[in-house]
């Protein structure tokens, strides 16, 4: 169980590899896109320099790390003698069906498909393949080489010897494995999202500016990070796209996506990754976009 493969090169990609690389295993990142894969080995590189600068690691792990690291953009090489394949592609349903579609016919029998997915069902993306009681999900926390947690949802066919597995490889690999039941949003999400969402209703409404809401569930809540930030953070079309799983299927208005996070993820605002969501991110200070592009009139 040292050969394994992962589905996507970005934010979540890079640090699910980085992770297993670093324990020793050997990672095929695949990715359509060249460059996403260079970018993701750079990353990875400038986040074991910090690990190195901090004592956290030696010379020699960074480099057998990097070296544990093979990069693909062609899926039915990349998934060849694996034992586990860990998809990280975007927050999409259709995109993530269409992959286990395609890892299920390329990727040898016996080999575990996982999935990185934050909200959708792993019982619906399993019953797009021939082996259901094969596929799971493994809700990796981000920044993951950092955050300890990982979530471990069983679809409704997934076999328990398939999920004693992944508990146990993700205790190998230095995280902490906690179950959940397949439901919209799982655990993590499904308390986190509400949270995300209300801040934003009250922000929208004027109850308060964006530093004043951050500062009050950081001081007040010992949070790391205030709401909007991590919003920010985790990207506001990933928020947007978590709130409208759960609202289908619980069909509870609750979950019901604030307007102003679709009007923002209709405008291209993003968040951290596009420069610019509740906070600016190409000013060096960090400057809050203004309050009357948010409030309520």
């Amino acid at each position: 169980m040292k050969n394994m493969a992962v589905i996507g090169a970005g934010t979540m990609g890079n640090g699910i590899a980085h992770s297993f690389a670093q324990s020793g295993y050997r990672v095929n990142l695949i990715d359509i896109d060249e460059i996403a894969l260079n970018k993701a080995l750079q990353t990875i590189s400038k986040n074991l320099d910090r690990m190195l600068e901090k004592g956290v690691i030696s010379n020699d792990q960074k480099t057998s790390t990097i070296k544990n690291i093979t990069t693909y953009t062609d899926i039915n090489k990349g998934v060849e003698n694996t034992s586990l394949v860990v998809e990280a592609a975007t927050e999409n349903e259709a995109v993530k069906i269409e992959i286990f579609k395609i890892l299920d016919e390329t990727s040898p029998k016996n080999t575990i498909l996982a999935t990185n997915t934050s909200s959708i069902s792993i019982t619906k993306i399993a019953a797009a393949t021939k082996r259901p009681g094969k596929v799971i999900g493994m809700h990796f926390m981000n920044p993951v080489p950092i955050m300890p947690l990982v979530e471990i949802i069983s679809g409704y066919n997934t076999d328990k010897s398939v999920t004693d597995f992944i508990v146990k490889l993700t205790k190998e690999i230095g995280k902490t494995p906690v179950l959940a039941n397949d439901y919209p949003g799982f655990i993590a999400n499904r308390i986190l999202m509400p949270m995300i969402n209300e801040a934003i209703e009250a922000l929208q409404c004027g109850v308060s500016g964006v530093l004043e809401i951050d500062s009050i569930m950081k001081l007040g809540m010992a949070h790391p990070m205030g709401p909007l930030e991590l919003a920010d953070f985790i990207g506001l079309d990933v928020c947007l796209s978590i709130l409208e799983v759960m609202f289908k299927g619980f069909k509870n208005p609750k979950y019901a996506p604030n307007p102003l996070l679709v009007n923002m993820v209709k405008a291209g605002n993003l968040g951290k990754k596009s420069g610019e969501g509740f906070y600016n991110y190409a000013k060096e200070n960090k400057a809050i976009v203004p309050a009357n592009r948010f409030i309520k009139i």
